[in-house]
């Protein structure tokens, strides 16, 4: 009987993307090693199987017996007669030094292996195995010129370095979300690449006095989800984003915006400059504008009334500026049948002259605007529906990419 380590049970637990990937995960002697189990397992719960090898400094800060719980297999501390650094080197699909130290990288520079980790990365170079270097030292060790060109020869060899945070005169160990993006742009295919996308993502405001507002519970996530897996992709995405407590995406061009009003005109702006191949309108824009808006603060102890007057629908205005744009459109209902959602989601779909809607339901407690989750109905002009039950929502964001391919081809 085959026995499978208990550590493995989160295997998959938030993504397939890294399935079927083997990964060795290098580790230096940086205190940024205190998150390495945390990325194990990250990388882990992404699909990955993660294989440790440790310097010998690196064991003086943590247990070799740690990164064994964490991935669920053996630590390489020493190359032994079973030439680990070769047998790992050919049969691994990416090999990641995180943290990695000035050392080691001044010694991989030089071509120096002299460790388990130094060994390993350069018989993975001589296999052209894909590797990933994550800096983490002193921002004195990381500024000093021979440091900074060590990196810079190493990258003009191919290999990826993730800048550190410099904050605190330190280099530090990156954000392991940053990590495990990079990680999955290296096996991401990028059938995007060309592809000029304009999403849209969160709530917007409208005021009632100065400091006071409605809006509504968009939480900014599918529009995010959508940007970022495009950006892997290949795509060059722009973001226009109503206000939202997600953390700004990396590498893409970000416009904030805070009212309907701001929203709408920034798009206008932007498609009259610029040729767009795909608009995404995930962001739930306020349908109402407050008329009579007060200026400064209204006291509490006092009644007031608002009137609302209703705002142009951003979707329906995209057509008119863009002829050629594929528009992907969402609608939200609550407390519909799987008939009346889809129904009136084509209807939408006609009067923004659409080419795709994504319908869901926001009754569901376990989807919806602030979870990570959710399901979905897209709806094409001819009404053909495809269902893609409750996923993540970067997993219905490629799923959507997927089906905007497919009708781009035909």
């Amino acid at each position: 009987m085959t026995m499978i380590h208990p550590s493995k049970d989160i295997m998959f637990k938030k993504s397939r993307r890294l399935e079927g990937k083997k990964i060795a995960l290098c580790l230096c002697g940086s205190v940024g090693i205190i998150k390495s189990p945390e990325l194990a397992r990250e990388l882990m719960r992404n699909g990955a199987e993660v294989f440790v090898v440790m310097s010998p400094s690196s064991q003086k800060l943590i247990s070799p017996t740690l990164m064994e719980w964490a991935t669920g297999n053996p630590v390489v501390t020493e190359l032994t007669g079973k030439i680990e650094h070769i047998l790992l080197g050919k049969n691994v699909d990416l090999v990641l030094v995180a943290p990695a130290t000035s050392n080691t990288i001044s010694k991989i520079a030089s071509g120096i292996d002299d460790t388990p980790v130094t060994s390993l990365v350069i018989s993975a170079m001589g296999y052209g195995i894909p590797i990933l270097i994550v800096p983490a030292m002193h921002a004195s060790m990381y500024s000093n010129p021979i440091v900074l060109e060590n990196i810079k020869k190493l990258t003009s060899m191919g290999i990826k370095v993730i800048e550190p945070q410099i904050m605190e005169d330190k280099a530090k160990f990156p954000d392991i979300e940053i990590i495990i993006e990079e990680v999955i742009s290296i096996f991401t295919k990028k059938d995007l690449k060309g592809v000029s996308i304009l999403v849209t993502a969160g709530p917007t405001r409208s005021y009632i006095d100065s400091i006071r507002y409605i809006t509504n519970g968009s939480s900014g996530k599918m529009g995010y989800a959508f940007a970022k897996e495009a950006y892997l992709r290949g795509a060059d995405v722009t973001l226009v984003s109503g206000p939202t407590n997600l953390p700004i995406p990396r590498n893409i061009k970000m416009i904030n915006v805070e009212t309907t009003e701001e929203m709408l005109k920034t798009i206008e702006e932007l498609l009259s400059r610029n040729k767009y191949d795909l608009f995404v309108m995930a962001a739930a824009p306020l349908d109402f504008k407050v008329e009579n808006k007060y200026e400064g603060k209204i006291s509490s102890n006092n009644k007031f009334s608002i009137n609302l007057s209703p705002l142009p629908k951003i979707i329906n205005i995209v057509r008119e500026k863009s002829e050629n744009t594929f528009i992907i459109g969402f609608k939200a209902e609550y407390g519909l049948s799987k008939e009346e959602l889809i129904s009136r989601a084509l209807e939408k779909l006609k009067e923004a002259k659409a080419d795709l809607i994504v319908a869901n339901s926001l009754s569901n407690p376990f989807t919806g605007f602030n979870s990570d989750y959710n399901e979905v109905y897209v709806v094409d002009k001819e009404g053909n529906v495809v269902h893609i039950p409750i996923s993540s929502k970067h997993e219905i964001a490629n799923r959507i990419l997927d089906i905007y391919l497919e009708a781009r081809r035909r």
